[in-house]
């Protein structure tokens, strides 16, 4: 029970500070939020239609299709296709629906929760992933935090030796470096005596685009432009570079690096694979990953309801687009129970033949 209650102060700072780019997290606190009994009425459902429309009109990444969902949405409230649902859950799930008809968009989502649903966060997210938390101001809350940070992966959930010059970084999140830099630091500074590395992204859940960046520092030998993220609320786009400064050693940009991914890829996830492949500084083995790029936040639609809404896209310098609807495409193809062996045979063709050259072999 203790070790439980220690961890309530990590998982508020993970959700507070990843939720606007992982909405996976919010299906996570739905899944798991109180269950009480709960009828939905006429006014709650034309508040959080009403609402619903204002924030896709205010906040979507793409306006046309915002208002393409808005015709639809009041089409059907007109033709009263929403009237007896008295489900909350029912009711949710139906908008979704309706949404999906128009956008198929993986960050775009709607849930109900008996229990209240928080209020909107007052600042914008914070793309640096370095800034704490509002509750961290609260010295009882931060040592709290301290304690239970500790004991958390961060998603670096393995790190090792698959032989003596092949290492093995599985990866199951990317978390802000607010969090996250020492352990990654921890892990990179492991296996920076390997002579090829393999990351393993397969049911990577996705994260916090400045822990991608974090990670993505490791693989470079100088300061490079990774993206550029335009915001739908501000209407400016910022250049994302490199980490000049990390905790831990470079493994730098000349090794090999393989990188495992299937269709459980997901979000910061695809987006670290397909960053490192337009950089053409990993080969991608497995299968197409999940297909959504786009940075959500969540929004209230009133006590009972909340909305994911994406509203803002990343763009490569490299390919000038991204992978949302797509997906990353891998180099080689390869099941995703398969796709570990692959790639180890890969990395010791390619180690194989640069040793050869470095030998003046053929």
């Amino acid at each position: 029970m203790k070790k439980k209650w220690l961890a309530i102060p990590a998982v508020l700072l993970v959700l507070v500070a990843a939720l606007p780019f992982a909405p996976e997290l919010a299906r996570f606190w739905m899944a798991h939020r109180p269950q009480p009994k709960l009828a939905v009425d006429a006014a709650m459902r034309t508040q959080a239609l009403d609402t619903l429309v204002t924030r896709l009109n205010q906040h979507y990444v793409f306006p046309e299709q915002a208002k393409e969902i808005e015709m639809v949405l009041r089409q059907r409230q007109k033709l009263g296709a929403y009237d007896a649902m008295t489900d909350g859950e029912k009711f949710a799930a139906q908008l979704e629906a309706d949404i999906m008809g128009v956008a198929h968009d993986p960050h775009l989502g709607v849930w109900f929760s008996p229990g209240a649903v928080p209020p909107d966060p007052d600042e914008a997210p914070d793309l640096t992933g370095r800034k704490p938390p509002p509750f961290a101001a609260n010295p009882v809350m931060r040592l709290l935090a301290s304690i239970a940070l500790s004991r958390e992966s961060f998603g670096v959930d393995k790190v090792e030796h698959l032989s003596p010059g092949v290492g093995y970084l599985q990866l199951m999140a990317f978390a802000p470096p607010v969090m996250s830099a020492g352990r990654v630091a921890s892990a990179m500074n492991e296996l920076n005596d390997t002579d090829a590395l393999i990351i393993d992204l397969r049911g990577s859940r996705g994260g916090h685009p400045a822990g991608v960046i974090l990670m993505i520092s490791y693989f470079v030998d100088q300061r490079t432009h990774v993206s550029d993220v335009w915001s739908r609320d501000t209407g400016s786009t910022t250049a994302l570079w490199t980490d000049d400064a990390l905790e831990g050693k470079r493994y730098g940009g000349k090794k090999p690096v393989t990188i495992l991914v299937d269709r459980d890829t997901k979000s910061a996830s695809e987006d670290f694979a397909y960053t490192m492949q337009a950089m053409k500084r990993a080969t991608i083995v497995g299968s197409r990953t999940w297909g959504g790029g786009h940075a959500a936040r969540p929004y209230r639609l009133g006590d009972h309801f909340l909305v994911s809404v994406p509203d803002a896209r990343f763009t490569s310098p490299i390919t000038h687009t991204d992978f949302e609807g797509v997906g990353v495409i891998p180099d080689v193809e390869a099941a995703s129970s398969d796709a570990l062996k692959v790639a180890q045979a890969l990395l010791q063709r390619q180690t194989r033949v640069a040793a050869l050259r470095r030998g003046g072999g053929q």
